[in-house]
């Protein structure tokens, strides 16, 4: 009989022993799903801000590129119109400045945005990048031919600029 006792009392401790090391499993399983879904969300939500930044660059950006295009658009008609009036318009330089920075995405990306963000928009917004700094490329290209053509002959008659019997841009000689 005691042998009996013993051995239920034996498959009794076993069996508090399994369910303690059940509880213990099924509690670090469900810490670890908590954990994961928590950092789920705190991604998610990162993600969202990033996204919402990106889109709010990306309408500033626009915004400002068709108001500074609409200005730019009238200065060259206006500019047209006089020349095509046979009057020879003063010339200006072109200056150009943006407060454009490569370093600011580089920096949202390496700042875990990289992870956070799909394919495809990483895709887009390395297009995007390149298409600024092109973009940028030509208008520095332009900003040097002023610089260089016009800026330093400013104090020249307008017939430097200008052919007095056509009234037409004089071609540049090579």
């Amino acid at each position: 009989m005691s042998g009996t006792i013993e051995n239920r009392s034996w498959i009794s401790q076993f069996g508090r022993w399994l369910a303690e090391l059940v509880l213990v499993f099924v509690g670090v399983y469900a810490a670890f799903w908590l954990n994961n879904y928590e950092q789920g969300k705190e991604q998610a939500k990162r993600r969202d801000q990033i996204l919402a930044y990106l889109e709010q660059r990306l309408e500033d950006g626009i915004s400002s590129a068709k108001i500074d295009g609409a200005k730019e658009e009238k200065l060259v008609a206006a500019f047209k119109r006089s020349l095509d009036a046979g009057e020879m318009p003063p010339l200006h330089p072109f200056a150009f400045s943006t407060d454009y920075n490569p370093a600011d995405i580089a920096t949202l990306l390496q700042s875990g945005g990289i992870e956070l963000l799909d394919v495809k928009t990483l895709t887009v917004l390395r297009q995007l990048e390149s298409t600024v700094r092109g973009d940028l490329a030509a208008m520095t290209h332009f900003e040097k031919l002023s610089d260089e053509l016009i800026a330093p002959n400013l104090d020249q008659d307008i017939s430097f600029f200008y052919d007095p019997t056509t009234k037409k841009l004089r071609k540049r000689s090579s």
